[in-house]
């Protein structure tokens, strides 16, 4: 206490000063029209500026949790899609999938921890395991596309082989061309990916949207997987030489949803008993 009360006898006329200042500006303002509405003009900007900042502090700090809404929402809403276009009558008009056919995809969503891109097999780990109902073989996607494949699992964490792997294989079809080929990874650059087995004979156009096909039972048709880059001929081959830009950004992936096939174990034990009989 003695050492504050000698700092205030020190400074003194320094803390006079100040508060002299202090009184001749409050006068200044209070008896001039013009300087009053300076201060006043000149308070309300710096004023609005840190109100600024401090809601730009806010708004950042709070970016997670509203990413993680997000990433809720849009489980739901592919979910309700998906439902949607499965139920949808296609060719013959006579025909209707039934509800449990229509209903059969259901969506998880999860966060990514770990996720490579350098190297010819790349994997994801994702913060949902067995105990969130993840099992080996379920389709993953992000909100712009095809991801890959739930690998192993344990309780809590699941390892998804990336559409970034030199031997993963992902049905799909072109758009336009109504074609159905192999979307698979060459290893060389992870923003793109060839599309295999489309007839050379086939019309194929540049951008046109390739989506996963029917013909696979991970996940539900029509999942963007790319779009058509550039198309040549392999040589002494039958087939387009087809480069896709991926639609997924694997550099910047922050949750994906993890597919379940309810019906999948279903339709798969009935093929295998076909494939036995031959």
């Amino acid at each position: 206490m003695g050492e504050l009360v000698d700092f205030f006898i020190r400074s003194r006329h320094f803390i006079l000063f100040v508060l002299l200042e202090v009184l001749c500006f409050y006068f200044i303002i209070n008896t001039s029209n013009y300087w009053s509405a300076t201060y006043f003009n000149t308070s309300n900007r710096y004023a609005a500026k840190v109100l600024a900042l401090a809601n730009a502090a806010n708004e950042y700090a709070s970016l997670r949790e509203v990413n993680a809404d997000l990433a809720l929402e849009n489980q739901q809403l592919n979910a309700r899609l998906t439902q949607l276009l499965q139920s949808k009558p296609v060719a013959p008009a006579a025909y209707q999938a039934d509800s449990a056919f229509a209903s059969r995809f259901k969506f998880t969503v999860a966060k990514v921890v770990n996720n490579t891109t350098q190297f010819a097999n790349n994997y994801i780990t994702i913060d949902k395991g067995t105990d969130d109902g993840l099992l080996p073989g379920m389709g993953v996607i992000s909100p712009t596309g095809v991801v890959g494949k739930v690998k192993i699992c344990n309780p809590h964490f699941s390892i998804v082989t990336s559409i970034l792997h030199s031997e993963y294989l992902v049905s799909s079809q072109l758009v336009k061309a109504n074609e159905i080929g192999t979307a698979r990874w060459d290893g060389v650059d992870p923003k793109l990916i060839k599309l295999l087995d489309i007839s050379r004979y086939r019309p194929v156009s540049k951008g046109d949207s390739v989506v996963t096909s029917s013909r696979n039972s991970t996940f539900p048709p029509g999942i963007l997987v790319g779009r058509v880059r550039s198309i040549g001929l392999q040589p002494n081959q039958t087939f387009h030489d087809i480069t896709l830009d991926l639609s997924t950004d694997f550099s910047n992936l922050a949750f994906v949803y993890v597919i379940e096939n309810r019906l999948q174990a279903e339709q798969e034990q009935l093929e295998k008993q076909v494939e036995k009989e031959k």
